[in-house]
């Protein structure tokens, strides 16, 4: 009897052992990795205009209804309101109502981690080889993360470049995943101006390729075509969503918006005197020296992508983030060729017996503390969560909270007026009971409103508007004109916010 179960057992001690195996040392630092960029993710800031979001999401949770009229403002009220991510705020809303802060936190590390899970998947090399370039994509895209709809244009950025990836190096072909994911972005951002960006660049540099063939692979020009019928049925997607046909141009109006271009920070050129915008510099430099040390050809649609970008980049900060993604499997496609020579080189002086780390088959008590070190990393997932700074303190720090408590407490009547960055986290507190005077909707304001009636506010715009209310920061030019204005008092001051009201009825 006791024999029999020994021979039930012993085909299992194969399955045990390639069990205890399975986590190896590349393994091990890859699950390590994609953790770590989760964990970036999570520190996602909450932006200004995530709040906005989070209450047109409530709007049209409890209606039931895509809101696409103006509900919030009173300079816009009533008038059509291109909601282009009316998806996004669903969702948001919807994990926020549930979840709390911590539901939206978790969703940016789930979608910055798949978004450069995919990118770690298109790299050469070992894990130890593609580590520092997947960390130094994320360190550049990280800069422009923020806790709103944009981030899905990320992670659907990436799901494009990884299809072409399929398509080029692979001969797999998944484009019929196009028309639908169009379908899909187009009703969660307007950022899928950046999917045909890339479609239309690859399909650019594979020409070039044809015309002059290289080492790499190529998509011989049967299958361009093939590419070029899933972009048109693509484009042809993008009409389904609320706003219709209006969405193929609405991402070229807002960009050509003057007042974006001047005066929003992530669309004006970067600063890189900010450390926290160097590693888009970094990134492009080596990007330089590993294609000129590594004596491998650049591919063609690699040379469009990356130029393109570079050029997109360093026009607005906000693109630094798909320059990251895209940039990451070109870097690492000609750091190998570079450490292969390198490593060549140094055994023939024998300076070193060998630069890459060796990949020794794994013991079974290795397979042990790798498993260990696997049922760990979640102790990394959550500590990242809790070390993360509460969406609290950020609010105090860059957000005039005690403002508005004041304001919910004395209830000053009448209309009114708010700082720009102010205007979505008013909405989510103070609507319905009050209507802001601008917000972060910038398309729904137009240059001419922002650029004459906001940026030039003066008492006699605040006349024109009957406002009674002034919510602003202190430094505000138009706090020294009101102090010089009869009729005009403050009447709470801090160090973010400074609340001023007619002292008379209008």
């Amino acid at each position: 009897m006791v024999s029999s179960s020994l021979t039930q057992l012993r085909p299992l001690r194969p399955a045990i052992r390639q069990l205890l195996l399975w986590p190896d040392t590349h393994r091990i630092l890859t699950l390590t990795l994609i953790a770590g960029v989760f964990a970036m993710g999570v520190q996602t800031p909450f932006g200004p205009d995530t709040w906005w979001h989070l209450k047109a999401g409530q709007v049209m949770v409890e209606s039931g209804h895509i809101l696409q009229t103006d509900l919030f403002s009173y300079t816009r009220y009533g008038t059509h309101w291109v909601n282009h991510s009316w998806l996004s705020q669903v969702i948001l809303y919807l994990l926020f109502s549930r979840f709390g802060y911590a539901g939206l936190r978790a969703l940016m590390g789930a979608v910055v981690a798949v978004a450069l899970a995919l990118v770690y998947s298109q790299m050469e090399g070992n894990p130890f080889a593609r580590a520092p370039v997947l960390l130094l994509a994320a360190w550049t895209a990280a800069p422009v993360w923020l806790v709103r709809p944009r981030i899905f244009s990320f992670l659907f950025t990436a799901v494009v470049y990884y299809l072409l990836y399929l398509y080029k190096w692979h001969g797999v072909n998944r484009l019929w995943l196009l028309p639908p994911l169009f379908a899909l972005w187009v009703n969660l951002h307007a950022g899928y101006a950046l999917g045909f960006i890339v479609l239309i660049g690859f399909i650019v540099g594979e020409m070039l390729n044809n015309l002059s063939p290289g080492p790499d692979p190529c998509v011989e020009w049967g299958r361009l075509g093939m590419m070029a019928l899933y972009l048109l049925l693509s484009l042809l997607a993008l009409v389904l969503n609320p706003n219709t046909t209006r969405m193929w141009v609405y991402p070229f109006q807002t960009a050509g918006m003057r007042f974006l271009q001047n005066h929003i920070q992530e669309w004006q050129s970067p600063n890189f005197h900010s450390l926290h915008t160097q590693p888009f510099i970094w990134m492009l430099l080596a990007l330089v020296a590993a294609v000129g040390l590594s004596g491998r050809r650049m591919d063609g649609s690699d040379l469009v992508l990356t130029c393109g970008l570079a050029c997109a980049a360093l026009l607005a900060r906000r693109n630094q983030a798909a320059f990251g993604l895209v940039v990451a499997p070109v870097l690492s496609r000609h750091l190998m060729p570079l450490l292969t020579n390198l490593e060549r080189k140094a055994r023939k002086v024998r300076m070193v017996r060998q630069l890459r780390v060796p990949h020794h088959p794994t013991t079974i008590a290795l397979g042990m503390i790798n498993w260990i070190l696997l049922i760990l990393l979640p102790a990394l997932v959550i500590s990242s969560a809790a070390l993360s700074a509460p969406a609290q303190i950020w609010q105090r720090e860059n957000l005039p909270v005690e403002a508005v408590e004041w304001i919910r407490t004395h209830r000053p009547a009448g209309k009114m007026f708010n700082h720009y960055n102010w205007g979505g986290y008013l909405i989510w507190r103070l609507w319905p009971d009050y209507r802001v005077f601008v917000d972060g909707r910038t398309y729904l304001y137009g240059d001419e409103f922002l650029l004459h009636q906001y940026m030039n506010a003066s008492p006699e715009t605040l006349d024109a508007w009957k406002v009674n209310l002034v919510l602003t920061r202190p430094d505000d030019p138009l706090v020294a004109h009101l102090a010089c204005t009869d009729g005009w008092q403050e009447t709470y001051h801090d160090e973010i916010a400074a609340i001023w009201t007619r002292t008379g009825e209008r």
